[in-house]
C-alpha cells in the first residue's frame, strides 16, 4: 500500500459530471489498496466569476486581503462536493480547507508563499482510514488571516502535502497526458516526455510553460517530491519529474516555452554613479515585482541606458514605482513596451553542446524576425521578440532542434490554472 497525493485542476472538476469523474477515479486508487489525498482547485471558471462580481460591486478596488476572503472560497465548494461524491460512491472521506490541513504561510495576500506544514489533521484522518480532500491554492498566516498563493497554488499545495507527510508520489492531473516537448496547440507533432528533470521542469515552467507552478517544481526538488504529471481524461502513462532523467540519443533541447505575459521598462539617461541599480530594484522588490533579463547600455556623457522585463500584470505598479524614483535616481525619461513575447529552449544537455543558442538564433532570423533581448543559463537560452508571429517561431525552433515526431498529439481541454 502506498500514500498518494492527487491534484485535480479546474478542468477537471468543472461540472458535476466531471466531478463524479473524479471522484470515481479516486475511489478506484482507494479501492486498489492506496491511501489517498486530494487537493482541488476551484470548478472551472469559479474564480475568474469571483473577480467579475467584484468589479461589478466595487466601485474602487478591493483591499488584498478581501480578494483572499473571496477568492478562498471557491476551493471550499470544491472539496465538500468531491467528498459528497466520494461519499456516495460508498467511501469515507473529509474534506479540509488550507488551514485545516496545516498550510502556513507569509503575511503576504495574493501570491504567498509557504513558510510551514502542520498535517496533522490530514495524518490522523489518514489514520483513520479515509480519503482526505484539501483545497488548493489557499493557506494562513500565523495570525489566523487567510491567504492565497496564486495562479497555480494549487500544485504547490500539493506537492507542500506530499512533502509534509511523507507520500509516497504526487500525481498532478491536467488536461494533456503530460508534460510535452512545447504547447501540443501551437505545434501537433510535440513529443511527450516520460521523464524531465527537475532543474529542466523548473525553467520550462519558469518560462511559461503552464503545466506545472515553478514553486510546486522548486518544493518538489527541495525535498526530493516523487511528481508525475498525467491526465484526468485518461489512464495513460503521464511524465516524470525526477532528480535525474534518461537522454534520449540526439536531442539536446527538451522543450521549448514561451510567455506572454511580458512587458518591457526602459529607463532612459540615468545619473551614472553607484548604487542606481539597487535603488531601482530595490524598490520594484519592496513591491513584490520579479524582474527578468536585465540590459545595460553603453554610459554617455556620464548618463546610461537599462532596460528590464517584467510580468505584463505588473506594469502600471512598476511604472508608478519608478516614476517615485526620479528625485532620488535622476533619469530623463521611462518608456515601456507591451506587444512581446518570450520564447525559451531548455535542456540539461545545452551546458556540454556548442552552438545550441546560436542555432536559436538562425533560426528566428531566418523567419526574419528581430531579436530584441537574449538571457542565458547553463540550461536554457531565451528571446525576446514581437508578439505576432509567435506560432512560427515555436514551431521553426521545435523543427530545428529535431524534437517533431510522426504523430498529432491528443488535448484535452483548457489549460488548467489553479
Amino acid at each position: 500500500m502506498s500514500l498518494i497525493v492527487m491534484k485535480f485542476g479546474g478542468s477537471s472538476v468543472g461540472d458535476a459530471e466531471r466531478m463524479k469523474r473524479v471522484a470515481n477515479r479516486i475511489v478506484e486508487r482507494k479501492r486498489e489498496g492506496h491511501q489517498c489525498v486530494v487537493v482541488v482547485s476551484a470548478m472551472g471558471d469559479t474564480t475568474d466569476d469571483l473577480i467579475d462580481l467584484t468589479k461589478q460591486i466595487c466601485t474602487v478596488p478591493p483591499t488584498a486581503r478581501e480578494m483572499d476572503m473571496l477568492l478562498s472560497t471557491g476551493e471550499q465548494v470544491s472539496v465538500a462536493l468531491l467528498s459528497m461524491a466520494i461519499h456516495s460512491l460508498g467511501c469515507s472521506a473529509v474534506s479540509f480547507t488550507g488551514w485545516q490541513a496545516g498550510m502556513y504561510t507569509e503575511a503576504v495576500h495574493g501570491k504567498a508563499r509557504i513558510t510551514d506544514m502542520k498535517p496533522d489533521r490530514v495524518k490522523k484522518a489518514l489514520a483513520d482510514d479515509k480519503i482526505v480532500i484539501v483545497a488548493g491554492f489557499q493557506g494562513m498566516t500565523e495570525e489566523g488571516e487567510i491567504t492565497t498563493l496564486g495562479r497555480g497554488g494549487s500544485d504547490t499545495t500539493a506537492v507542500a502535502l506530499a512533502a509534509g507527510i511523507g507520500a509516497d508520489v504526487c500525481e498532478i492531473f491536467t488536461d494533456v497526458d503530460g508534460v510535452y516537448s512545447t504547447d501540443p496547440r501551437i505545434v501537433k507533432c510535440a513529443r511527450k516526455l516520460n521523464e524531465i528533470t527537475y532543474d529542466e521542469m523548473l525553467e520550462l515552467a519558469n518560462l511559461g510553460a503552464a503545466v506545472l507552478h515553478p514553486r510546486a517544481v522548486e518544493y518538489a526538488k527541495n525535498y526530493n517530491v516523487s511528481l508525475v504529471v498525467r491526465s484526468s481524461f485518461n489512464h495513460n502513462e503521464g511524465t516524470h519529474v525526477k532528480e535525474e532523467a534518461a537522454m534520449e540519443q540526439g536531442i539536446v533541447v527538451r522543450g521549448i516555452a514561451y510567455d506572454k505575459n511580458v512587458a518591457r521598462i526602459s529607463i532612459l539617461g540615468v545619473e551614472e554613479k553607484p548604487g542606481q541599480l539597487a535603488k531601482v530594484f530595490g524598490a520594484l522588490a519592496s513591491e513584490q515585482i520579479d524582474v527578468d533579463i536585465i540590459v545595460q547600455s553603453g554610459v554617455a556623457g556620464g548618463r546610461a541606458d537599462f532596460s528590464f522585463t517584467i510580468s505584463l500584470n505588473d506594469l502600471d505598479k512598476a511604472l508608478t514605482t519608478i516614476e517615485g524614483l526620479r528625485a532620488t535616481v535622476g533619469f530623463r525619461e521611462v518608456t515601456s513596451e507591451t506587444n512581446l513575447v518570450k520564447v525559451s529552449i531548455v535542456g540539461a544537455g545545452m551546458v556540454s553542446t556548442p552552438g545550441v543558442a546560436a542555432k536559436m538564433f538562425a533560426a528566428i532570423s531566418d523567419l526574419g524576425i528581430s531579436i530584441l533581448m537574449v538571457s542565458t543559463s547553463e540550461i536554457k537560452t531565451s528571446c525576446v521578440i514581437e508578439n505576432g508571429r509567435l506560432n512560427e517561431v515555436v514551431q521553426a525552433l521545435h523543427t530545428a532542434y529535431g524534437l517533431d515526431t510522426d504523430s498529432t498529439v491528443f488535448v484535452g481541454g483548457p489549460s488548467e490554472r489553479r
